[in-house]
């Protein structure tokens, strides 16, 4: 993801329509952005951009989908969703990002509305990107601990690891660093483990 600070035009139907500098992008803002193939996210006002993932993200978060996917089939806990997804975080932390993807608890689909995700998931994983790993590792590191986030994973396709981070009095703490040939397990979704060989191609 790459911070967007310069003034955007956008052109719909003939009508050109000035859109915010940064500091005061809002979701409605966001709404009249092009799709134009980009993935956007506005984090605490401010617009970032990203072009198309790669394949090998792509490869890792389709891997870990059948497993999670199975298991909420098996268990019943409750829903995924994956990118692209608008998740609004409380106190417009972020309005909206787009994890790669998020778990909701059944007790609390109420936040699913019918155009997004109205407050923090249960879970929010990341893929990291090899051109800007810090969007993840750093500023949504912060952003989704302090939007109350209960459980993070990274997952780093080219070291390859899974980490898996856990809100402990509002602050994350690392549980776990897992690489090939271990296995990467969840404090949030109890039960639910993967092996990280099997989520990341060789």
């Amino acid at each position: 993801m790459q911070l967007v600070s310069e003034l955007v035009t956008a052109t719909y139907a003939a009508q050109t329509v000035q859109l915010p500098t940064g500091g005061v992008w809002t979701y409605d803002d966001y709404a009249l952005l092009p799709d134009d193939g980009k993935r956007y996210e506005v984090i605490r006002g401010e617009l970032y951009t990203s072009a198309a993932p790669r394949p090998l993200h792509q490869r890792v978060i389709i891997r870990l989908s059948y497993f999670l996917e199975s298991f909420l089939e098996e268990h019943e806990a409750g829903t995924a969703f994956g990118a692209p997804v608008d998740v609004l975080l409380p106190e417009k932390l972020g309005d909206p990002v787009q994890p790669d993807i998020v778990f909701i608890r059944n007790d609390r689909l109420d936040i699913v509305g019918e155009t997004n995700i109205e407050g923090s998931p249960d879970l929010a994983i990341e893929v990291l990107s090899p051109s800007n790993p810090a969007h993840d590792r750093s500023l949504k590191y912060q952003l989704y601990e302090e939007a109350g986030v209960p459980e993070y994973w990274i997952i780093d396709p080219l070291d390859p690891t899974v980490e898996v981070h856990v809100l402990q009095d509002g602050i994350y703490e690392q549980i776990g660093n897992w690489s090939d040939g271990e296995t990467a397990r969840s404090v949030v979704l109890e039960g639910f483990s993967v092996p990280v060989g099997q989520i990341i191609p060789a």
